[in-house]
């Protein structure tokens, strides 16, 4: 398990990791990034980190790390937000980044069974995929597809 998450300004927003300041709470964004990491490979939303001009990242003071995780978790269980939590508990840590603390949430490929994992109560305008480093919204056809996937 980390703890330290050294060498943050290495890494880049990529098809795989996803930085969110989350200064002001949980950006509304972040489930629209659950549902395309669950839909595509997977990936790692960080909160309390931004993006510097030349795309490398670095952490930002977060208020209170362990209320977000609190919320967090509660809107992931909520079905009226998302339609499937496919998180084990060690996927959702409080890392550290020099004096900041970083909420890091490991987003796993979801199972055929759980796809599409969508937000809000409609799989056709809430499913998202991951291309680069951007959340698009799936075609209609593609969550035909994971629809009929899902039925075996």
């Amino acid at each position: 398990m980390l703890d330290e998450l050294d060498f943050l300004e290495e890494y880049q927003e990529d098809n795989r990791i996803e930085a969110k300041r989350a200064q002001g709470g949980l950006p509304h964004s972040l489930w629209e990034t659950y549902s395309a990491f669950a839909n595509t490979l997977g990936g790692v939303i960080l909160l309390g980190v931004a993006e510097g001009a030349d795309k490398s990242l670095y952490s930002v003071p977060l208020f209170d790390p362990q209320e977000l995780v609190d919320e967090f978790w509660d809107m992931v269980n909520d079905p009226t937000v998302v339609s499937a939590n496919i998180l084990q508990p060690e996927d959702v840590q409080i890392l550290r980044s020099g004096k900041n603390a970083i909420v890091a949430i490991f987003v796993p490929r979801a199972s055929q069974k759980y796809r599409p994992v969508y937000i809000g109560g409609d799989p056709y305008a809430g499913t998202y995929y991951r291309r680069g480093e951007g959340d698009w919204r799936c075609p209609r056809h593609e969550v035909e597809a994971m629809l009929q996937d899902q039925k075996g």
